[in-house]
């Protein structure tokens, strides 16, 4: 009687690994670029979360409330919101952080890879009780990631304190992506 032994050959095994690894190059880029779309996501649902706590409250309570970028409590001089920000009721009117100051919210770095780039000379929105941003605190940021900046985004706030998404323009979508 023979025995019949049960395996895999060598050249079985070899072409099971090749087919794995022509299906792990295809997935791993589309799975990276998916996670970078929902980090970018993610960063997007929050600066919209941080402008309409920022506005309701000033509306409300007829304080003026900052939205500025920060890595900690307090307001940093740039316009590179990917280190994180903070909104505060700006209770003394300094436009600084202070003691007296109520927090309203804070907002931890960005996922590795995810950028916010504000406009140029425009490193804090003032909201006033009016429901307006303060006169020079229109802005634009631009969202990018890992994917470039074809899918970069712009996340715009008007004078008149309405917010909404559009296209990036192209010459900020690659400054967004270029290291400070």
């Amino acid at each position: 009687m023979r025995q019949q032994h049960r395996g895999f050959t060598l050249i079985e095994a070899v072409i099971a690994v090749a087919v794995s690894g022509i299906c792990l190059g295809v997935a791993i880029p589309s799975l990276t670029g998916a996670i970078s779309a929902a980090h970018a996501g993610s960063a997007k649902s929050a600066m919209v979360e941080t402008f309409t706590r920022a506005l309701t409250h000033s509306t409300v309570t007829g304080a003026e409330v900052v939205v500025c970028p920060s890595t900690g409590d307090a307001c940093v001089d740039t316009t590179d919101w990917s280190m994180g920000w903070i909104a505060f009721a700006d209770l003394d009117g300094n436009r600084s952080r202070g003691p007296g100051d109520t927090p309203l919210m804070h907002q931890a770095a960005l996922a590795n890879g995810v950028h916010l780039r504000g406009t140029t000379g425009r490193k804090l929105i003032v909201f006033k009780p009016t429901g307006a941003a303060a006169a020079g605190s229109n802005a634009t940021l631009t969202l990018c990631d890992r994917r470039g900046p074809a899918k970069a985004s712009a996340l715009i706030l008007a004078n008149n304190g309405r917010f909404r998404v559009g296209e990036a323009d192209p010459s900020a979508a690659v400054a967004c992506m270029q290291p400070l």
